[in-house]
C-alpha cells in the first residue's frame, strides 16, 4: 500500500472548465490527490473587462509546469480530441519528465 495517494495533474484548454471539473471530482472520489489550473477565464470574463496579463499568462504556464512536477502523472482533458498549444506544451513537459500520461479522448 502507497504511503500517500496518487497525485494526477490535470492539463487540457480552460475552455474546458466543465469537464476538467467533472475529471477532478470524479478523482477525488476514486482517492486522488487533483492538481490543476486554478484561473479559468471564458469568452464572458474577456468580455467583462477581466483579461490577464501577458506576465500573468506567463506565470500561470510556469506554475502549472510545478504542479507536473508534483504529479505522478498527467491527466489531459481533452474534448473532440482539441489539444491547444499550452496544451502541447505541457504534453512535451510530462513526456520529458518521463510523467505517464493519459486522455480522457483520441486525438
Amino acid at each position: 500500500m502507497p504511503d500517500r495517494p496518487e497525485i494526477v495533474c490535470i492539463c487540457g484548454s480552460t475552455r474546458f472548465v466543465d469537464e476538467m471539473s467533472a475529471a477532478n471530482r470524479d478523482l477525488t472520489f476514486a482517492g486522488v490527490i487533483v492538481v490543476a489550473p486554478g484561473v479559468f477565464l471564458r469568452a464572458e470574463d474577456h468580455e467583462a473587462g477581466e483579461l490577464i496579463t501577458n506576465e500573468q499568462k506567463t506565470a500561470l504556464d510556469a506554475l502549472h509546469l510545478r504542479k507536473i512536477d508534483l504529479a505522478d502523472r498527467v491527466l489531459v482533458v481533452n474534448p473532440g480530441g482539441y489539444i491547444g498549444e499550452s496544451t502541447s506544451r505541457e504534453i512535451a513537459y510530462a513526456h520529458a519528465t518521463g510523467k505517464p500520461i493519459s486522455f480522457t479522448d483520441p486525438f
